[in-house]
Formats: C-alpha cells, sequence, structure tokens
C-alpha cells in the first residue's frame, strides 16, 4: 500500500514551516543593501533563533539520501557576492573571538571569527535546500531534507549558535551601529 502524496515527511506541517523561513532568511540575505546595520542586524537577531526552532522542530526524513546528492546551486562566486556584501554591511563589528571551538579547548590562543562568514554559511546551506526542495520531486525534496538537517547537526548549526552569540553582544552593547557614509576630514593643516 502506496502512502498518499501529502503524508509524507517531507510535507508535514514542521518541514513546510521551516522551508517556508529558510526561504525568508535566503532572501533577506540577498536583500542586505536595502537594509541600514542596525536593523540588519536586529533582524539577524530574530531570524537565528528562529531558524534554529525550525530545524530542531524537523522530523526525520524517510529514508537517508539515494545515491545521488542533491545538486548544488550555490556556488564560490555567488557564496563570495554575499559574503562580501555582509562583510560591508558589518564592517569593524564583524570578526569576535570564537570561544567555541573544539580544537582550542584546552589553549590560551583566541581564534577570530566573522559573523559574515556565519551568516553566509547558513545561506548557502539553506538556500541550497530551498531551490533543491522547489523542484518538488519527492526522492529531491527528501535528499534535500536529510542533507540539510545533516549539515546542520554538522557543520552550520553550530555556525548559527556561534553568531547568535556574537549578535547579542552587538546588539546590547554601547556600539553605535549606525552606518556613517561620512569620509574622515583629512588634516591639510601641516
Amino acid at each position: 500500500m502506496s502512502k498518499e502524496p501529502f503524508t509524507e515527511v517531507v510535507y508535514s506541517k514542521n518541514v513546510i514551516e521551516f522551508a517556508t523561513v529558510a526561504n525568508e532568511f535566503c532572501s533577506f540575505v540577498e536583500a542586505v543593501d536595502q537594509f541600514p546595520r542596525k536593523d540588519f542586524i536586529t533582524r539577524v537577531q530574530k531570524l537565528f533563533p528562529l531558524l534554529y526552532l525550525k530545524v530542531a522542530l524537523l522530523p526525520e526524513p524517510d529514508i537517508e539520501m539515494s545515491d545521488d546528492a542533491p545538486e548544488k546551486f550555490v556556488s564560490e562566486e555567488d557564496y563570495n557576492f554575499i559574503l562580501h556584501k555582509l562583510e560591508a554591511k558589518f564592517g569593524q563589528f564583524d570578526a569576535y573571538h570564537e570561544v567555541f571551538d573544539p580544537s582550542i579547548q584546552y589553549s590560551d590562543l583566541a581564534i577570530e571569527a566573522s559573523i559574515s562568514e556565519n551568516i553566509a554559511d547558513v545561506y548557502q546551506d539553506l538556500k541550497d535546500f530551498i531551490l533543491s526542495y522547489r523542484i518538488g520531486t519527492l526522492e529531491v525534496m527528501n535528499d534535500a531534507l536529510w542533507e540539510c538537517h545533516n549539515n546542520f547537526e554538522q557543520y552550520w548549526g553550530q555556525k548559527l549558535v556561534n553568531g547568535m552569540r556574537a549578535i547579542h553582544n552587538l546588539v546590547y552593547s554601547d556600539s553605535d551601529l549606525e552606518e556613517s557614509d561620512e569620509k574622515p576630514v583629512e588634516d591639510d593643516s601641516e
């Protein structure tokens, strides 16, 4: 007896909600230039925990991936384009010290990380998922869901929570997050 098409995991409420939030996140990141820095940062502050929650609520995909890995849509050039736009938006506020890295657990050295890179890494996996999911065939959708969930567990979930910590610190710091178009005035009095 075969399942009805809409009883499949990929059509479940939690997967549809995750796909909706993932799509919203990707569209938001692609429109980074349309937001003042402070607004962009406060929206990331809200989207990161929502993404984490929606991934945590995902059901396990029906089966593991088929032999063919889902297609990758975000090229290296696309990734770098998004990354550079994000770096420009965050400016001097992009870098933070990484405190949760198993390789430095017992080290005195601090590792510098980038909020922009965290966002770009999450974006890359979510955009690949969304574009695969839109293909609409059950096998491709299931494989995309399985891979996205697996990548969350193995890689970008940690990027998400690390970035969330850095964003939290920015939002609640005394930093002036307003963007300034003014160029520094050079002193000609010499």
